[in-house]
């Protein structure tokens, strides 16, 4: 499956049914007077959020969207009936624009959540509302209004708790395969990763948290220098960030130095989001190096420093419990995009 993550698409409401011109034809009801009926209003276009999906990949093939149009109204009063509407499903975590305004019009992240993007046309008016006294046998109605009609972007930013961020080659496909179920492709060489990943680590409670591999971030990313500009979006609604470094790599430090002014470049808050640095590879270093590695890095950050091999397994049991702990203080805080961060080991000892 295709990941797609950015769509244009054109919706048009019904238009509303005609008003209808009649008039009482009863054998026993002299001079019955107008009877023409309302016609019905026209259907809508709803965007749907939808949990099962992950791609905007059926607006690929499928750009246009009308609902159905009302019907016209009918002899002795009987109004219309109404158009049906057009349900469009959307994975959750879709961000709606108008494509002319650049207005956002609506953020779906909860499955089940509607947002009408176009609104049918309302339907004409039958001749017995221009039934007067000076007009005691109108012969004309009102035709019904155009449904609304809009073109959309829509974006889709990945639901994940945990963002897994890093220059390429850093590991963060191995690690998010090492911890679930997902299967991304790895190989030795930059840019493996063309598409987010995302996959469920389960919890020791037995629930699981969604972690997202973000891919192609690298200098420039955020002026749309390699792929990090198409996606780092889809970080702006994790609530933590796992920031791999690689400890082989020529200069770890300056690796690390990249990806935080690509954070605050790109703005949106992503630089004050909590952040977790874990040291990866480090079954290829030495113990000498990955120490003075360790020791140049802290004092850049405020965050805890773990040692790991997503290869192995090493030292990651350790670095998920300090993710639980922070998820889950997180969870309990009042603000949670501001709890501070502290290592579990040295909390827990007092």
């Amino acid at each position: 499956m295709q990941f797609i993550d950015r769509a244009e698409i054109e919706v048009e409401g019904g238009k509303g049914g005609d008003g209808m011109v009649a008039f009482r034809r009863e054998k026993y009801v002299p001079a019955g007077g107008p009877a023409g009926g309302n016609g019905g209003k026209g259907g809508s276009v709803i965007l749907q959020a939808e949990g099962n999906l992950q791609t905007l990949l059926d607006f690929r093939y499928a750009r246009r969207f009308k609902a159905d149009d009302g019907k016209r109204g009918g002899p002795n009063n009987c109004t219309g009936a109404m158009g049906k509407d057009t349900i469009i499903e959307v994975p959750c975590g879709t961000v709606i624009y108008d494509l002319e305004t650049d207005e956002m019009l609506g953020d779906l992240v909860e499955k089940g959540q509607t947002l009408c993007v176009a609104e049918g046309g309302k339907g004409g008016l039958g001749n017995k509302h221009f039934l007067s006294n000076k007009n005691r046998a109108p012969e004309h109605a009102l035709p019904g209004l155009e449904g609304e009609l809009r073109n959309l972007r829509l974006e889709l930013k990945l639901l994940a708790e945990v963002g897994i961020i890093g220059l390429p080659n850093a590991g963060k496909s191995t690690l998010i395969a090492s911890l679930s179920a997902a299967r991304p492709k790895i190989a030795d060489y930059p840019f493996t990763t063309l598409v987010p990943n995302l996959g469920v680590v389960r919890k020791p409670t037995g629930d699981g948290t969604v972690f997202a591999d973000i891919p192609g971030l690298i200098a420039g990313a955020h002026e749309g220098v390699g792929l990090g500009h198409e996606f780092l979006r889809h970080i702006e609604r994790t609530r933590l960030l796992l920031h791999l470094v690689d400890v082989t790599a020529d200069d770890p430090i300056q690796d690390y130095e990249v990806i935080q002014k690509e954070l605050n470049a790109y703005g949106r808050g992503l630089c004050d989001r909590p952040q977790i640095i874990a040291l990866n590879k480090v079954d290829a270093c030495e113990q000498e190096t990955l120490q003075l590695i360790k020791e140049e890095l802290q004092p850049l950050s405020e965050s805890p420093i773990f040692a790991i091999s997503a290869v192995t397994k090493i030292g990651v049991e350790e670095l998920l419990q300090n993710i639980w702990y922070l998820l889950e203080k997180a969870s309990t805080s009042a603000e949670n995009s501001s709890f501070p961060l502290v290592d579990f080991r040295r909390e827990l000892s007092h």
